[in-house]
């Protein structure tokens, strides 16, 4: 069986829930490749969150965890990187829409906002989740379109 690979990162505001999601990734018989921030070491979160997004982009992970104080700069820097989106979620049911409405395959979390077991829970809902096409599907292309239209060199 091939192990899934998914990319994470952090700054130094998150690396305590980085390292816990690794771990709980890891338990659940993911591939990480963590992209930083190393203990102690002051980072500017858009480095690491471009780093991943591109990654992502390239499609080198189908999936990839951001953390940092709030998740909103990372989901704002992943969100610039073609190709992507992510998502901000802090609860259930944002978790699971941004995976099935919205397609997004990056999650941002942010250490000083929500709780370790919080963090597990929603990271399972969203693992779990595929995105269901359907009625979304006209919107996620909609998406797809603007960013084209402003992408273009």
């Amino acid at each position: 069986m091939n192990k899934k690979k998914i990319a994470i990162g952090c700054d130094e505001a998150a690396y305590d829930l980085k390292v816990v999601l690794k771990d709980h990734l890891e338990k659940l018989g993911y591939e990480v490749k963590d992209f930083g921030a190393n203990k102690g070491e002051v980072v500017l979160y858009p480095d690491v969150a471009a780093s991943v997004a591109k990654a992502v982009a390239a499609g080198e992970f189908e999936r990839a965890v951001l953390t940092c104080g709030t998740g909103i700069g990372m989901a704002i820097t992943a969100n610039k990187i073609p190709g992507v989106r992510a998502a901000v979620c802090h609860d259930s049911f944002s978790a699971q829409r941004a995976r099935k409405s919205n397609d997004a395959q990056i999650i941002c979390f942010g250490e000083r906002v929500i709780g370790v077991e919080l963090a597990k829970n929603l990271l399972d809902i969203w693992l779990e989740s595929e995105f269901s096409g359907g009625g979304s599907a006209p919107k996620v292309q909609r998406i797809c379109d603007y960013e084209a239209e402003y992408n273009k060199k």
